[in-house]
């Protein structure tokens, strides 16, 4: 079964710099399209980054452009999200997603929280 396991997030400076990674396992990780997503207390989720199969096509929410970088490692099977001068505004749960078979799957998420 599809299992997306996310990791890295804690808390963080304004100014700072976090990596987050999700773990994939249970489907072809490198045919897959892949996206980090966030959602905030009150807030809908929203889609943070998207990278294709093989890495060279990545797309950004505006709000995010230039600080975060998203990337992947097909042979660890494993995704990232860079996150440099994160804003107290990028605080959220922050998840990992494949659609697969129009299934959308999602990882646990892990916390991120910018607080000086």
């Amino acid at each position: 079964q599809v299992q997306l396991v996310e990791s890295g997030g804690g808390l963080v400076q304004p100014g700072g710099s976090l990596r987050l990674s999700c773990a994939a396992s249970g489907f072809t990780f490198n045919i897959y399209p892949m996206s980090w997503y966030r959602q905030a207390p009150g807030n809908e989720r929203e889609l943070v980054a998207y990278i294709s199969s093989s890495g060279l096509v990545t797309k950004y929410v505006d709000s995010v452009k230039g600080r975060f970088t998203i990337s992947r490692d097909n042979a660890k099977k494993t995704m990232y999200l860079q996150m440099n001068s994160p804003k107290p505004e990028d605080t959220a749960v922050y998840y990992c997603n494949v659609k697969r078979s129009d299934v959308n799957y999602w990882g646990q998420g892990t916390q991120v929280s910018v607080s000086s």
